[in-house]
């Protein structure tokens, strides 16, 4: 009898911890980054010199809490956020180089200080039109100086972004180092155990968000990482983690790297947010560029018109005097920090003429055909509508990645999410289960005092 009551007490004690792990699923079934959990259950052999050799084993024994696991599809959903995360970014960075471009008008200002010119190569000798040529030179130095500073505080919002993610993957390292360890302490198969890596798993997911990550698990579950895929630099091995920084070279170019152990590598990403930031900086970089050589090539092109050059005479101002440069840039500053020229103080400086007289437009006349030769206004539009094309094929793609990250998170919720009718079957059969341990027990007791009432 008593080993009657031993089979029924281990049933009972295994088929309790089996209902209990049934219910964590059903409560958990709503929460985020929870992963499905089912009991191993194992007979308990009998043991050797028993007297009978048909006798009957020692009941059950829970072996373990295991969680759902899907390999693939976790690598699936971690690639694919990555990938996602990398586009929806990239589009928010070309969003604000589109701000840059178009928020002060710059090239509507280039368009209305040559009209200027065209309206005052009308009336040379006008007063009033000369006002509002230099109004409207002005104008268009504001609009350069500021479309050069917006383009700075782009770059600026960039360092910040990339430091802040660089401490944001730092940070995670270190957690995710502390969860190896836990699981270096766990029992393997305890329900401690099934908690940490669910935490492990909701932090490569936050990590993939950032950066393309390689994540394998050794045999307890630990996780070693390697940041841009798995040929690049090891970042947490087992408890160790490394630094992620940020910086720019004398160049300007940015740059990720990871320091382990006083080892420094660079980080080549191919998604997350790292990967946008990196070609958020490469297309501003770019952009600048063409804008420093527009701004550059505008204010040469309008100061030879003034003061002349090898290939064109010089200007003659309202007064008769050679013509002066109408532009200034600062020398500390970039191309685009343009200004009107300090001793250009008046309408009449403008050299509309080459000594023909008051009505003489000749150099307006040059002037204009500088701006078709040159297409100022063009090379500022194509920056604009190729930035604009950009933004809108990166929002196509997102579309797409956005169902390709839905698929992959619907996959991996059906292998290791929690199902409520799986769920129901289970603890039908498992409450069976224990209560036909209690009346084991129950029946083992009854005979065991039948035997007793024995006279």
């Amino acid at each position: 009898m008593s080993d009657m009551l031993s089979i029924g007490a281990s049933g009972v004690r295994a088929y309790q911890t089996a209902l209990a792990t049934v219910g964590e699923n059903i409560a958990n079934v709503s929460s985020a980054g929870y992963t499905r959990r089912a009991v191993t259950l194992n007979e308990v052999p009998g043991g050797s010199g028993s007297t009978n050799g048909y006798g009957a084993g020692n009941g059950v024994t829970l072996t373990g809490v295991n969680r759902s696991v899907d390999v693939y599809s976790s690598t699936a959903l971690r690639a694919s956020t990555s990938d996602l995360s990398r586009t929806t970014k990239g589009a928010d960075w070309l969003d604000r180089i589109q701000g840059a471009l178009t928020g002060n008008a710059l090239t509507a200002r280039v368009t209305s200080f040559f009209a200027a010119a065209q309206s005052l190569a009308a009336e040379p000798d006008s007063t009033a039109l000369r006002t509002g040529m230099l109004s409207a030179a002005t104008s268009t130095a504001i609009a350069f100086t500021a479309t050069g500073k917006a383009f700075d505080q782009v770059d600026a919002d960039i360092d910040t972004a990339g430091n802040q993610a660089a401490q944001g993957l730092t940070s995670l390292g270190n957690s995710l180092s502390k969860i190896n360890e836990g699981l270096s302490r766990a029992q393997p198969g305890s329900t401690t155990a099934a908690q940490l890596m669910d935490q492990r798993d909701d932090i490569l997911s936050q990590m993939s968000d950032i950066s393309d990550i390689d994540a394998k698990m050794d045999s307890i579950g630990r996780a070693t990482v390697s940041l841009g895929g798995s040929s690049g630099p090891a970042f947490v091995q087992g408890t160790g983690t490394g630094v992620v920084s940020y910086g720019r070279d004398e160049n300007g170019k940015i740059a990720f790297s990871v320091t382990v152990k006083n080892t420094t590598t660079q980080i080549t990403p191919n998604g997350g947010t790292l990967a946008a930031i990196s070609d958020g900086a490469e297309r501003v970089a770019a952009i600048r560029q063409e804008l420093n050589a527009v701004a550059a090539d505008f204010v040469k092109s309008v100061n030879d018109n003034q003061t002349g050059n090898g290939s064109q005479p010089a200007g003659i101002d309202q007064k008769g005097n050679p013509g002066i440069p109408l532009f200034a840039v600062d020398p500390q500053g970039s191309a685009t920090d343009i200004s009107v020229a300090a001793n250009f103080t008046s309408g009449s400086q403008i050299a509309a003429g080459r000594g023909g007289g008051v009505r003489d437009a000749s150099n307006l006349t040059a002037l204009d055909a500088t701006r078709t030769t040159k297409g100022f206004e063009a090379k500022l539009t194509t920056l604009v509508t190729d930035n604009a094309t950009a933004y809108k094929q990166k929002n196509t793609i997102a579309d797409a990645q956005t169902a390709i990250r839905d698929g992959a998170a619907a996959a991996l919720s059906a292998s290791t999410g929690v199902n409520l009718d799986s769920e129901a079957v289970d603890l039908i059969r498992f409450q069976q289960a224990y209560a036909a341990s209690g009346r084991v027990i129950q029946i083992a007791r009854e005979t065991m005092q039948t035997i007793l009432d024995i006279r």
